[in-house]
């Protein structure tokens, strides 16, 4: 997508080789017109797929998800990575290692928001290691739902988790991979066919 490299080359910034902050415009302060548009991306990639059900994290991955569930007219669940009064029974939960926060945290859904005959697609902002993936992708196995695919508005393709996802038959979409941030540079992966 090329309107997503652009945003993040004019307003992302490369803190690291390993990290960008992308907080101008997707996970801390949003652009709500530009996320519509990464909403209708994937919702044009995912068209067809008899998506019943969009699945998240809590926080980062809200917005890109909830604009791709309105592209698509489907409701949009989001795991929490706390507790709540209201939220503590009939709970599908796993744990997530978060190497940016050097944490882990376990989330959850309600039972009542994914069934059995649901067709999930899971949405989230970055990724990279893969470990919010992959525990979003057990709460679904526990409800017995099928996972049509993951998007992901922004990988670094030069990090594991999209590999771990990909060989295990995983459907990743990403809207923007980027190749590599050596030297304070975003070089972006070409866009190749999607598995």
């Amino acid at each position: 997508m090329e309107s997503l490299q652009q945003k993040i080359l004019t307003e992302g910034k490369v803190l690291s080789d390993s990290v960008i902050k992308v907080d101008a415009f997707l996970n801390h302060q949003v652009d709500p017109v530009f996320m519509q548009s990464v909403g209708e991306a994937f919702a044009t990639r995912f068209a067809g797929a008899g998506i019943t059900k969009i699945l998240t994290l809590e926080s980062s991955g809200i917005t890109p998800a909830v604009m791709a569930g309105l592209s698509l007219n489907v409701p949009v669940i989001f795991a929490r990575k706390r507790k709540s009064l209201t939220l503590h029974d009939n709970l599908y939960s796993a744990d997530v290692y978060s190497y940016t926060k050097n944490e882990s945290s376990q989330i959850s859904i309600s039972q009542d928001y994914i069934h059995h005959d649901d067709v999930v697609l899971v949405i989230d902002d970055i990724l990279a290691n893969g470990q919010a993936a992959l525990g979003m992708i057990e709460l679904i196995e526990q409800a017995g739902a099928a996972l049509e695919g993951i998007g992901i508005v922004i990988e670094k393709g030069f990090q594991e988790g999209g590999n771990i996802l990909r060989k295990r038959g995983i459907r990743v979409d990403s809207l923007a991979t980027i190749a590599s941030l050596e030297n304070s540079q975003v070089t972006f992966q070409e866009e190749g066919p999607i598995v």
